[in-house]
């Protein structure tokens, strides 16, 4: 997951690095800053191996058209290395940075991945009726000039890989169901089948076989090194940790404090909640149990990492997703070249 705080094109020149060390894939957020096609089209040019997926474009933010257009765009500026993650975000950034309402995200989701795949496929123009949209446009509901047209430059691949960002049950099982890939957060491999295994199994046993397996990235901050200092480093993951669990919603509307809670954290997801939304965000850190940091993380000794990377792999994760931190002369290409040798 790309962490360009400290400067986009710095971290891009980091990713370039990082692919001649077996960089497989890299993702480009977009939450309320920097539009993440853009970045991800300098990304393009930039290299010439690795992968470059969206984590996530937000499902209220564009069209389905538009999204469909922007994935063929990347795919096409790649050569045919980009990953489509998608997701509903939540409603303070839906409705308070878009001014869209943030309704029917499971069905919304579920038709634009068939709109896209449409677009893409350019078997015939695109006629969908559904419930969220209806291209063209009813007559009732614009000049009634609207015609059904075909994507008009020709896509670099007429498959390219849906991802979708889910963790309640209904989502998780649907992404099961239609997706490529599959996009977790504060993924547990130890505790993910008791939280997310019936979801997954449902959703599963709907899928059509074309898709082949389901794909899943999961991870955390990785550094590896003997001693303290190393492990410490894990308290890196904290601030956004306690920014998500605490302030990322309201009260009853906060789908990473309802996952913390079914990992069994009831009492500290309140407490951290509270203390977040009171303005406490430092008391809100501290809140977190170090066993989270510990458990969605790959801090210490090379021994110790292997282990955790063969635990993330046991829980079905086929793309282990870092987010490397050097030590010494150590640099993230030789993080990623060493966990490539891990797995």
């Amino acid at each position: 997951m790309l962490a360009y705080s400290g400067g986009f094109k710095k971290a891009a020149a980091e990713v370039a690095e990082m692919e001649k060390a077996g960089l497989d894939l890299v993702w480009v957020a977009e939450v309320y800053g920097f539009d993440s096609p853009s970045l991800m089209g300098y990304l393009a040019a930039l290299t010439e191996t690795v992968e470059i997926g969206s984590a996530i474009l937000p499902i209220y933010s564009r069209t389905p058209a538009l999204i469909a257009m922007t994935a063929a765009g990347i795919d096409a500026l790649s050569d045919g290395r980009f990953n489509l993650g998608l997701g509903a975000s939540g409603p303070q950034v839906i409705e308070g940075f878009h001014g869209v309402p943030y309704t029917n995200p499971l069905g919304r989701t579920r038709e634009i991945v068939e709109i896209c795949r449409d677009l893409w496929r350019r078997e015939a123009p695109l006629v969908h009726q559904g419930k969220n949209f209806t291209l063209p446009l009813p007559v009732d509901q614009g000049t009634g000039l609207g015609k059904p047209l075909k994507l008009l430059t020709h896509p670099v691949r007429s498959e390219i890989p849906v991802w979708i960002a889910s963790l309640g049950e209904k989502n998780v099982e649907m992404t099961a169901e239609i997706a490529d890939g599959w996009i977790p957060v504060f993924f547990i491999p130890e505790r993910a089948n008791d939280v997310w295994g019936a979801a997954l199994s449902k959703g599963k046993a709907k899928r059509d076989a074309s898709l082949g397996d389901l794909m899943i990235t999961a991870g955390g901050l990785l550094a590896i090194g003997e001693g303290d200092d190393v492990t410490a480093l894990r308290e890196f993951a904290r601030p956004m940790t306690a920014l998500y669990v605490g302030g990322m919603g309201a009260k009853g509307k906060n789908f990473y404090n309802e996952l913390v809670i079914r990992y069994g954290y009831e009492k500290e997801a309140e407490l951290i909640q509270d203390l977040y939304l009171s303005g406490k965000k430092k008391e809100a850190e501290a809140a977190i149990p170090d066993e989270l940091l510990e458990l969605t993380s790959l801090c210490g000794p090379k021994s110790y990492v292997a282990e955790r990377v063969a635990a993330f792999k046991e829980a079905g994760v086929t793309h282990l997703q870092v987010h490397p931190i050097p030590l010494g002369d150590q640099s993230s290409a030789s993080l990623i070249a060493d966990v490539k040798e891990m797995a």
